[in-house]
């Protein structure tokens, strides 16, 4: 039965018992007050059952709303989770084909015999190589001389500025003497002679070249009657100018050059010309081998590369170096200057070792050198001492006298 008929009851029986109260004994009078209360407690505990009623109403339908969340939740993890499990089956499909793949493609033990046989042939090959150019460079010029010391000095001339480069041309029979000031620049001064350089300023004209294309640093050479310089605004290119008509007849790139200044007290300096008995090389250091200096042996007629050495001596504190005999010596200083030292040296013949070798200390107390070029028909340095150009004698031995001993 419903609350609305129920009170309908409840109604129907108040209009009687009232009927019955107005005409009854005393007797139907307290029966019927009985009746009224036990009618009032009725009506209360039915009203209290209304109100648990919707409560409990009221919580069903909060539950109901509560798991239609959770179902729609779940909905979306059980997608997420197809989804990972179709990827994670392509994936494992693909791992498959790859590794049915990489079964096909593994050698069996017969190919890794022959390739590691032809390996060894290539290295034997190689080695056999190494050999044959180093025989080379040691029978073309009788060259077993190593430094001695270096004996005096002559403060020549002071010209130019602060950094800069001068030398003569080593070929047999040229006396002309050539300078760069600068660490950037496309002229290149020419003189008939050291004299004609000393008294410049007064009658001797001067020959002023200008070059196709700028150079930079303080490395550059004049070998044969050719300029060798490091071309500007790129890191490895070498240009060989011929200074009859100054137009440029080769150039070549360095192997690993250009990433690192070759001295650090040299910072515009990458690349390092230089000329000793046995030909043409090149200085430059290498990040690679820890910042050390590399030198390269070059063909002075097509400027490849002959064969490249990977030394110990640092780049760090270095201001400049030269060869003599295939035999590299590099000169140390510090940032402000001080009195240069040899502190290393490099031999491609392996006679002479730098930790069996003492320093080697330069006559002036207080240089400061942007370059120094070996010439070996004169045994003489010719450095440019912070814008002074300066000239060291150099005193040489027999490397195979030394070693008897």
């Amino acid at each position: 039965m419903s609350v609305t008929a129920f009170l309908v009851v409840l109604l129907s029986f108040y209009l009687t018992v009232g009927s019955v109260h107005s005409q009854g004994s005393p007797h139907d009078s307290f029966i019927i007050q009985y009746l009224e209360r036990r009618l009032s407690q009725m009506e209360e505990r039915m009203n209290q059952c209304e109100q648990k009623t919707v409560g409990v109403t009221q919580k069903t339908y909060d539950l109901s709303s509560e798991i239609r969340g959770y179902l729609s939740t779940l909905n979306v993890v059980r997608s997420e989770v197809q989804s990972e499990m179709d990827s994670v089956s392509a994936r494992v499909d693909r791992v498959e084909r790859e590794l049915e793949y990489l079964e096909n493609k593994i050698p069996t033990q017969t190919d890794i015999e022959m390739e590691e046989a032809l390996l060894e042939q290539q290295i034997k090959a190689a080695e056999l190589d190494l050999l044959k150019k180093k025989a080379k460079i040691k029978v073309e010029k009788d060259c077993s001389i190593g430094l001695s010391q270096i004996k005096s000095l002559k403060i020549v001339k002071k010209a130019g500025d602060t950094y800069g480069s001068w030398f003569k041309d080593p070929s047999q029979g040229s006396t002309k003497v050539y300078l760069l000031s600068g660490i950037s620049n496309n002229t290149l001064l020419e003189y008939d002679s050291l004299h004609s350089f000393i008294e410049s300023n007064t009658t001797t004209p001067v020959k002023v070249l200008q070059l196709p294309f700028p150079w930079i640093g303080t490395g550059q050479l004049v070998y044969n009657g050719f300029l060798y310089y490091h071309k500007a605004d790129t890191p490895n290119q070498i240009l060989k100018v011929d200074l009859l008509n100054g137009t440029v007849v080769d150039s070549t790139l360095v192997p690993g050059a250009g990433r690192l200044p070759v001295y650090s007290l040299n910072p515009n300096t990458y690349l390092d010309v230089a000329v000793d008995e046995l030909g043409l090389w090149v200085i430059h250091a290498d990040p690679e081998y820890g910042g050390n200096l590399v030198i390269t042996k070059l063909d002075k007629g097509s400027l490849a590369v002959e064969y490249t050495w990977d030394t110990k001596c640092r780049s760090r504190d270095a201001e400049g170096a030269f060869l003599i005999c295939g035999t590299l010596y590099v000169v140390y200083n510090t940032r402000y200057g001080g009195r240069s030292t040899i502190q290393c040296l490099y031999d491609i013949h392996d006679i002479i070792h730098s930790d069996e070798s003492p320093v080697m200390f330069f006559p002036k107390r207080y240089t400061s050198h942007s370059s120094i070029h070996y010439h070996p028909g004169d045994k003489q340095l010719y450095a440019w001492d912070d814008g002074y150009q300066t000239i060291y004698k150099v005193e040489t031995h027999r490397n195979d006298q030394v070693t008897k001993e």
